[in-house]
């Protein structure tokens, strides 16, 4: 029986301590082959992703020994929760450690947005001084309005607020009375009134049933015409091709995504308009996130390991006693 196996790139010194304490086998591209990867889990206690590789409850049956699986990150679409559960497997996730990245992403993409700063930036590089084209528009005194109000969500209304933006949030599972949107200052809407009132939108939303699609073209045709659209949750939440005949009508002024639909994309309308931005799933990805997020993922498998209970299990945090089989 080995302990640890590691399919995705996850490197560091939290990593290589883990590697003086247990036997970890690292295999960067094995999430890429999934019947390579249920032929190797079957001799792990644990197992470590991100977000690429297929926790599905196929490979879960072929791990008879595992005890814990250590998402390196916040969103847990890509592992069978339920699966899990039922064959005691504890879900480690890390929900709050590359909140502050994923939130300055936001702000970020909301300023190069208002300042059109790739395109000046682009069009001065190829030996233009087009001043007058690159008009922008403030942030001071704009509406910001927040879809899914969690931790980044929060996080990204508070920076909001640094530059004189008013606050909107929409988020079903949060309360008026709710002590995160009082320091906001923000009133909660439903959200389509909260898409009609925002000059810029930012999602926060989790991959879930309800949520996959909810920006359709239905919710961009009540956004203002001058507004901004920016995605930093899960690509699933838009309908892609829905966003691009938005743009194109000029329903809406210019969008910002950082996850797609399908990851890496297929080549689209959408890399050709002038009015989008587009990253390649980066918010999470400073160094200080990801070291906070490896040290907290590390932690939790190691305390699993050694029998003790995981600190950012999702459920249950003790695996069920097992034989070694």
């Amino acid at each position: 029986m080995r302990d640890i196996l590691i399919s995705e790139h996850i490197s560091g010194a939290t990593i290589n301590a883990l590697m003086q304490r247990f036997d970890v086998v690292s295999l960067p591209e094995l999430w890429k082959d999934q019947a390579a990867l249920r032929a190797q889990v079957g001799d792990f206690r644990a197992l470590i992703v991100r977000n690429q590789t297929s926790v599905t409850a196929e490979l879960l049956a072929a791990a008879p020994k595992l005890l814990i699986v250590g998402r390196a990150g916040v969103g847990l679409d890509n592992i069978d929760l339920q699966a899990a559960k039922a064959a005691d497997i504890v879900v480690s996730s890390t929900p709050d450690q590359n909140a502050i990245s994923v939130a300055e992403l936001a702000i970020g993409l909301m300023l190069s947005l208002a300042r059109s700063i790739p395109a000046a930036d682009q069009d001065t590089r190829s030996g233009n001084w087009a001043r007058h084209q690159y008009v922008g528009t403030e942030l001071y005194g704009k509406t910001l309005g927040i879809v899914g109000a969690g931790r980044i969500g929060y996080l990204t209304g508070r920076r909001a607020q640094a530059f004189g933006m008013k606050v909107l949030a929409y988020d079903p599972y949060l309360s008026p009375d709710n002590v995160l949107l009082g320091e906001l200052q923000a009133e909660l809407l439903e959200l389509d009134e909260l898409l009609k009132r925002a000059d810029v939108v930012s999602c926060h939303l989790p991959a879930t049933p309800e949520t996959t699609g909810i920006f359709d073209s239905a919710r961009f045709s009540r956004m203002k015409p001058t507004a901004f659209f920016i995605n930093t949750s899960r690509g699933s939440v838009v309908r892609e091709a829905d966003l691009t005949a938005a743009l194109k009508a000029k329903q809406l002024a210019g969008a910002a995504l950082d996850v797609r639909e399908t990851e890496p994309p297929e080549r689209s309308e959408l890399e050709s308009l002038p009015n989008v931005i587009l990253t390649p799933h980066v918010a999470a990805l400073t160094v200080e996130a990801q070291e906070r997020v490896t040290r907290a993922i590390c932690d939790d498998v190691s305390r699993v390991l050694d029998g003790k209970p995981a600190r950012n299990a999702v459920g249950a945090a003790f695996p069920k006693v097992r034989a070694n089989k």
